[in-house]
């Protein structure tokens, strides 16, 4: 496919190419207004400005510029856009621009919007809206990401009701992307040694607002046909395949960072997909300052954040050794790899591997770039407060002896972009209610704010959601049927699928085992009489894909579309194909109820249900994920008890939960209506959805806690690590090579405790041997339990042993809250300005 050029735009409205770019348009009404008035039919099927552009006529823009109302429309919108771009965002009013130089966010996908399709799922969503929250709140934010000229595969139901695969090119002329030129001329791009030759990527840039996207292509014709392919298709290919995408990703990304933003200083990893950004971040800034390698990657760590969203160990991506000796020639040539020095700043292949494996000295253990980020971030955070916990066990293996409740994973509860998903509807009742800044700085006062709407003014809201709705899901389903060449009598028929009335349920996310997608299925007598109840029936909208290696998943797929194709259900279930950031955008602003039913605690976090909310949506969900820490008895319902047990046993009750809740309350709840028509249990229950969940669960916020949490804390800590020549970064790195080296010699002696005036006096020997007792810390430590948390009390030295080798007593006293042999004692490493145990995981224990 050879993309079309841009046509000479009319002088009054050339402005049309530079709003083109500008991925603004993926969260503005206003936007969708504009382009639609340019070529309607084509705007609907591609959401692509840029598309819409190069396939109009010089006769339609000339007559779009010799038209008063839209050249009024034009300006006003780019009046609009100008000031969005002008107007000081949250951390700019909240922080000085001095406290955070820049942030780079490296994730392997990113969902924008469905004119971009560089995502797979909820990780590129989450990376999209990241972006856009970004420009909204005004944080200095690049992002790094890889160009697929296919990306994720587009999906098709056969006459079967299998999932078929179809991967139609990208042609980035057709994108709403740019070359990315350099000031003296010529495209810039990226230069990577691979294994016998050199690899040239070139890099586009997206323009989100006022955030930056760089997008890496292997595609160039310097490369071999192997190396073009190289970014060819998201999450396709083997192992090989996979690791080259994650060296391009990872090494060429951070090389475009230091190329074009070199002040940044948060390198954040979205997922371990980016990790080897960490050692080429390192390897840059020992070159640039002078450092061995090692004290660079003590400089640098403070700066990198890590996101995990992976709910089980099994999910992470990991490479087998000989492959990565393969490629270590990447990093041999920059890098001073050798036998090891005496100053301990050589860096020798185990070294590199070490960075990846839970036990460094294991040859063959994989290489696992979730460790490598791990061990290569100050900050490890988990994007729900259960996947935090359940993160901490999966990271266990790499503090050795510590406490599961002391492993250092924290969280940052994800959020959603709220401009993208609300329907115009919701968004002029939020912006009479609260004003149309609201999602910029996130104000207390719009819970109170949007709880004074009237129920009138709500139910009228979902009413017309619903109805929008039904009249997306039947244009779907007649355009596939009429694709597929079905009998015209099939097609008049789709037509009246659904019905605006009716209890409108949603279930749209990947088709895979442990989300559960055919929960609903395990019970047919109950689900029937759900969809035929004459009085009070439901209906059900699902949508989604299967790995196409999933065959589980593809079957889940058939088993609805043979229910979805029963002539019994046709009017009451439907299933629609090829699931997008488009089509997710209709079904979330305009159901009533969104279903989630994963299988705990196998949900790290589960964005999909908290795009309904500030449409007046509900939900019923598992308490997994975000849901886990939302769920209240009046904004909701819960699935299940959280009991755990065997996957069929759980499976066997979540059912029967689910059902319950439909039959008992759920369904009840919607049709009871008062004299005037409306259901004023379910109108109060969204409303107190809207009010304390929307805000709560913004990407907003999640952002803010990145900042406040992460980012400028970190910042601090690195700036003062790079100070006077890299003086304390060179000093923690002799710090902690020393520690390892003398830690075996440590003893803790049996502790002595004593009871008096109801508290425990604890005394124990402790003797360092060579290690210097004044770089490690003795504490008595209870750990977590029974609802009491975990306690730690710093004992402090009191005297030398007479005749030890650098011995000495250490004292303190505690509350005896618990008993005395609740409390061991252990020794720590410390230093003022490390990170323990993030960054030196080392811990001896008296028992």
């Amino acid at each position: 496919m050879v993309a079309l050029p841009l046509p000479d735009l009319p002088d009054e409205i050339a402005i049309l190419r530079d709003l083109a770019l500008d991925l603004r348009w993926t969260w503005s009404h206003e936007a969708d207004a504009l382009w639609e008035r340019v070529d309607a039919r084509l705007w609907h099927r591609t959401r692509n400005p840029w598309s819409v552009l190069q396939s109009a006529s010089s006769k339609r823009l000339q007559r779009l510029a010799a038209d008063t109302v839209f050249r009024r429309q034009l300006a006003d919108f780019a009046k609009a856009h100008r000031a969005y771009l002008d107007r000081p965002g949250w951390f700019t009013t909240a922080h000085d621009r001095k406290d955070l130089k820049g942030v780079a966010y490296l994730s392997m996908e990113f969902g924008l919007g469905a004119a971009l399709p560089l995502y797979a799922g909820g990780l590129g969503v989450l990376a999209g809206d990241f972006l856009k929250t970004a420009s909204d709140l005004d944080v200095p934010t690049i992002g790094i990401g890889l160009l697929y000229q296919e990306g994720y595969f587009r999906q098709m139901v056969d006459g079967s009701g299998m999932q078929q695969e179809l991967y139609p090119h990208n042609e980035p002329a057709a994108l709403p992307v740019e070359p990315f030129l350099l000031e003296e001329g010529g495209w810039f791009k990226v230069k990577l040694k691979l294994p016998g030759r050199i690899v040239h990527i070139r890099v586009w840039r997206a323009t989100v607002g006022r955030a930056r996207l760089y997008l890496l292509d292997s595609n160039d014709p310097l490369n071999s046909p192997a190396d073009r392919g190289i970014t060819s298709k998201l999450y396709g290919g083997g192992s090989e395949a996979r690791l080259m995408q994650e060296i391009v990703l990872g090494v060429g990304g951070w090389r475009v960072v230091e190329a074009l933003q070199p002040e940044t200083e948060i390198c954040h990893i979205n997922e371990g997909h980016a990790a080897f950004a960490i050692i080429e971040r390192a390897r840059c800034f020992a070159v640039k300052a002078k450092l061995s390698f090692w004290e660079a990657f003590w400089a640098t760590r403070a700066g990198n954040v890590f996101t995990t969203h992976t709910p089980v160990a099994a999910g992470f991506d990991s490479f087998p050794p000989s492959l990565l000796a393969k490629y270590l020639p990447l990093l041999r040539r920059y890098l001073p790899i050798g036998e090891g020095r005496a100053d301990g700043s050589g860096l020798t292949m185990h070294d590199i591997l070490a960075l990846g494996r839970a036990d460094p000295n294991d040859a063959e253990e994989p290489f696992n770039m979730a460790f490598l980020a791990a061990r290569g971030s100050a900050q490890c955070l988990g994007v729900s407060r259960l996947h935090g916990e359940f993160s901490r066990r999966i990271f266990q293996p790499l503090f050795p002896r510590w406490p599961a409740c002391e492993v250092p994973i924290g969280h940052v509860t994800n959020g959603v972009h709220i401009p993208t998903w609300d329907s115009i509807e919701a968004d002029r009742i939020w912006t009479e209610s609260c004003g149309k800044e609201r999602w910029r700085g996130l104000s207390d006062l719009l819970g109170e704010q949007i709880a004074c709407v009237s129920d009138e003014d709500l139910w009228s809201m979902r009413g017309d959601a619903r109805r929008q709705v039904v009249e997306a899901v039947r244009r779907h389903v007649v355009l596939q049927l009429r694709e597929r060449g079905a009998d015209p009598e099939v097609v008049r028929d789709a037509d009246s699928v659904l019905d605006p009335n009716v209890l409108t349920v949603g279930f749209a996310r990947r088709f895979t085992a442990y989300k559960r997608p055919n929960l609903l299925l395990t019970d047919l007598a109950r689900l029937d009489r759900l969809l035929t109840d004459e009085r009070r029936p439901i209906q059900l909208v699902l949508a989604g894909k299967a790995h196409p290696a999933d065959h589980t998943g593809k079957a889940m797929i058939q088993a609805w579309v043979e229910l979805a194709r029963q002539s019994r259900y046709r009017r009451r279930v439907v299933f629609l194909e090829d699931y997008d950031i488009a089509l997710a955008q209709e079904l979330v602003q305009g159901v009533d109820l969104w279903i989630n039913n994963p299988r705990r605690p196998w949900e790290a976090c589960g964005t999909s249900g908290m795009k309904v909310l500030v449409n007046g949506g509900l939900n019923c969900s598992i308490l997994d994920g975000w849901w886990d820490e939302a769920y209240q008895p009046d904004v909701g319902w819960a699935i299940g008890d959280a009991r755990g047990g065997e996957a069929e046993e759980v499976d066997s009750r979540d059912a029967a939960s689910l059902y319950t809740v439909l039959e008992d309350k759920i369904v009840p709840e919607f049709y009871e209506r008062d004299p005037h028509g409306l259901p004023r249990a379910w109108v109060a229950r969204m409303r107190r959805s809207m009010a304390t969940l929307t805000p709560q669960f913004a990407s907003t916020r999640m952002l803010r806690e990145y900042v406040e949490k992460a980012y400028l804390p970190m910042v601090k800590v690195q700036r003062r690590r790079w100070a006077d020549g890299c003086a304390e970064a060179k000093a923690l790195h002799v710090w902690s090579r020393e520690l390892r080296r003398w830690w075996p010699g440590l003893h803790v002696g049996e502790p002595r405790v004593v009871g008096a005036d109801g508290r425990w006096r604890v005394s124990v020997p402790v003797v360092g041997g060579d290690l210097p007792l004044d770089s490690v810390r003795v504490e008595l430590f209870a750990d977590e339990r029974e609802g009491q948390p975990a306690e730690v009390v710093v004992l402090h030295q009191e005297q030398a042993i007479p005749g030890s080798a650098n011995g000495h007593i250490y004292a303190g006293e505690v509350e005896a809250k618990r008993a005395a042999a609740a409390y061991t004692v252990r020794v720590v490493p410390f230093h003022p300005d490390a990170i323990v145990p993030t960054e030196l995981p080392l811990i001896a224990w008296q028992r």
